[in-house]
């Protein structure tokens, strides 16, 4: 079988480290990337992520979060190009995504124009729920762009 290839955003780092969410979904984030590391699933993230993790206010925060992304054996660190740009855009346009919240559809994008599996996310304003995914497939369909799906890790890996 196929190696699931996943792309996961920022969230997914923070809630690996973070302190002030249910230790339940703290320990389903390590299990997923223990799973990535143990090469279950082949993991990316994208300039986005370290843009997003490099604005963290608090610098010792900052650095366990980057220190935490070095520990993980990832695929590849993904770029935003035109291509990329110009599909977030099209999110944005169709009110898939709102427009102050571009960096979502750029993860997005990101996940579809290189050919991902999933886009892992606890993002549920934004991500993470069923009308982003119907109208994403819309899209990607129209434009000829692999169909992704939108999960939580918990619907990933396996015995939660």
């Amino acid at each position: 079988m196929k190696k699931m290839r996943l792309y996961l955003d920022a969230s997914i780092i923070n809630f690996a480290l973070a302190e002030d969410i249910p230790l339940e979904e703290k320990e389903i984030t390590k299990k997923l990337c223990k799973e990535i590391n143990k090469g279950k699933f082949d993991g990316f993230i994208s300039e986005v992520v370290l843009r997003e993790i490099a604005n963290t206010k608090d610098p010792l925060r900052r650095d366990k979060l980057v220190k935490f992304i070095r520990s993980l054996e990832l695929e590849e660190i993904l770029e935003v190009n035109n291509e990329i740009d110009a599909l977030a855009e099209k999110y944005i346009n169709e009110k898939i995504i709102p427009v102050t919240y571009r960096d979502d559809a750029l993860h997005i994008a990101l996940t579809s124009v290189n050919g991902l599996d999933i886009l892992v996310s606890w993002n549920f304003k934004h991500l993470v729920k069923h009308k982003t995914r119907v109208e994403v497939t819309g899209v990607n369909t129209l434009l000829g762009y692999k169909n992704i799906d939108i999960c939580a890790p918990w619907e990933v890996i396996e015995d939660v």
